[in-house]
């Protein structure tokens, strides 16, 4: 018998490949779906990640409404992915859907502001503190933009970056530390220049690293998200963000904070929960409610500068902004989102529900002393493969196991419940119910029965 994370490793392979065959034989519609895919699509998919789930053909979706979805040979899910946040509150939110059908019949897009606008830059200044806003399609956008800003405002051209972390689909987050080593990623695809002459990478939590790393006065700015969630999750050591805050300033660098995925903390995410002061803030993916938008702000300090660099900036196109950006359909999704959505009262209930979820799977792990523990970030919960949670990105690296992952999430899948494609990230949305919650951790309860040792 071979043993691996405290399972019999042999039952999980063999568990993997009859949960393939399970699959395959009860969706039709959409294998005939990925077969057609392939005549026109590149790696049979809209985008190439769309194959990182575990299933031997993609799943096709016909609908989504709050926690479920239906695929198109007419199976039901309870979604604890929700689109890795996209959908963070539910697909398709009511009011959303109304605002945008009700925008898109009005217009679109004009390269013009609108009235809502307004209203979204005085909501985000009251739950995150930062007195001016603009607008990107994405959170990779709107990460390049305040790079772009954070370097025009302090004349330096370098970025610190925490080994691990993720910021959507920027160049100079693409380092990692291999034995200590700032390293560029072997994934980034067309690059061609080196990345390490201007990102520097130090580990999370450690403090030492990280006033050595500015301590040459070269860094305009530090992007991190205040916990990471994209290598597994790795949360600050207490105070951790009070003393690196204090070494930031120190070295005249700016923070840079991306909550696209930590707004799981609260309605101010987690920069409002911890009372932290970012100089500039990103915020992705579930701020519109599903439609494509992001936000991004600026402390009143930051903003004269960022004002000031571009007025004595040569004219012409600043490589900050695409035409589409602030649209009006986006725009009105927004403020739908976050004056009846994104609400005190919704993380109120995703709160109890995630704390249900933690508890159930706490319960059986320990019943069947698993060396595994869980982890969560206020609506945002993960199990992961160490009996100790990881406290900097190669930790949380070493801990990852695909192969466990895609079997654990098949076998999920298979009994109507979807979590993310990667690590074993969860959420509960407000439409989650008690129930789902429940019936998640006897999922998970049954996998492990199915592969103990």
């Amino acid at each position: 018998m071979t043993t691996r994370h405290g399972i019999n490793w042999d039952k999980a392979q063999a568990l993997f490949n009859a949960e393939r065959e399970k699959f395959a034989a009860a969706r039709p519609k959409s294998k005939a779906l990925a077969q057609r895919a392939t005549a026109h699509l590149m790696f049979g998919v809209p985008m190439h990640w769309m194959n990182d789930w575990s299933t031997p053909f993609s799943l096709y979706v016909e609908s989504a409404k709050g926690a479920r979805f239906n695929d198109v040979d007419g199976h039901s899910y309870v979604d604890f992915c929700l689109g890795d946040t996209g959908t963070m509150f539910g697909h398709s939110p009511e009011p959303v859907a109304k605002a945008v059908a009700a925008q898109a019949a009005k217009g679109i897009t004009a390269m013009l502001p609108s009235e809502d606008a307004v209203w979204v830059a005085e909501d985000l200044a009251r739950r995150f503190g930062l007195t001016y806003w603009q607008f990107a399609m994405t959170a990779s956008d709107a990460n390049r933009f305040v790079i772009r800003w954070a370097r025009a405002a302090t004349q330096r051209k370098k970025i610190l970056i925490f080994n691990g972390c993720y910021h959507g689909t920027v160049d100079d987050v693409f380092v990692d530390l291999i034995d200590g080593v700032p390293t560029q990623r072997d994934s980034l695809l067309g690059q061609v220049y080196d990345l390490t002459q201007f990102t520097k990478v130090v580990e999370f939590n450690d403090l030492a690293a990280l006033d050595a790393a500015l301590a040459e006065g070269d860094v305009a700015a530090v992007l991190a998200e205040p916990a990471m969630t994209n290598i597994g999750m790795v949360l600050p050591q207490p105070d951790y963000w009070e003393a690196a805050q204090k070494i930031i300033k120190k070295h005249g660098s700016l923070l840079l904070i991306d909550e696209t995925h930590t707004i799981s903390t609260g309605p101010g995410g987690y920069t409002a929960a911890h009372g932290l002061k970012p100089d500039m803030f990103v915020l992705g993916k579930p701020v519109g409610g599903g439609v494509p938008c992001a936000v991004y702000g600026f402390s009143a300090d930051m903003a004269r500068r960022a004002e000031q660099a571009k007025r004595s900036a040569a004219p012409g196109h600043s490589g900050i902004g695409t035409t589409l950006t602030a649209n009006l359909l986006a725009s009105a999704a927004m403020r739908a989102n976050l004056e009846h959505v994104m609400t005190e009262a919704a993380y109120a209930t995703m709160f109890l529900l995630a704390d249900r979820l933690a508890t159930g799977l706490k319960r059986v792990i320990a019943a069947n002393r698993l060396p595994w523990c869980v982890t969560q970030v206020g609506a945002r919960t993960e199990f992961q493969f160490t009996a100790t949670p990881p406290r900097n990105g190669t930790e949380a690296e070493k801990i990852l196991d695909p192969a466990l992952e895609h079997t654990i999430h098949l076998f999920l899948l298979n009994r109507g419940l979807l979590i993310t494609p990667f690590h074993n990230m969860i959420l509960v949305c407000p439409s989650t119910t008690e129930a789902d919650v429940d019936a998640l951790v006897r999922g998970f309860a049954d996998f492990v029965t199915a592969v103990a040792v």
